[in-house]
């Protein structure tokens, strides 16, 4: 758990080149470690942003919380690692 914090903390330091892709997925990944599966409905069609961000969570909703916490962290850690090698 103390590592998913952290991990959380270093996600917002992220560079601004971080694909939206990426972004969604440990948004997805974040939520499913955090919340559980997804407890809301689909936004409409009108609310794209929040409607990738649900679809991103729903795509991990068969994962256990540490399975999530893990996949964030090690997520986390490939695109640091790849930011630090294109800077």
């Amino acid at each position: 758990m103390e590592e998913f914090e952290e991990h959380a903390e270093k996600a917002k330091t992220l560079p601004e080149t971080t694909t939206n892709e990426d972004k969604l997925i440990l948004y997805g990944l974040f939520k499913q470690a955090t919340v559980g599966p997804v407890n809301t409905s689909r936004p409409g069609m009108f609310n794209m942003r929040d409607r990738y961000k649900w679809d991103a969570w729903k795509a991990v909703e068969g994962k256990s919380k540490e399975e999530a916490m893990s996949d964030y962290i090690t997520k986390v850690k490939q695109l640091l690692e790849a930011a630090a090698a294109s800077s």
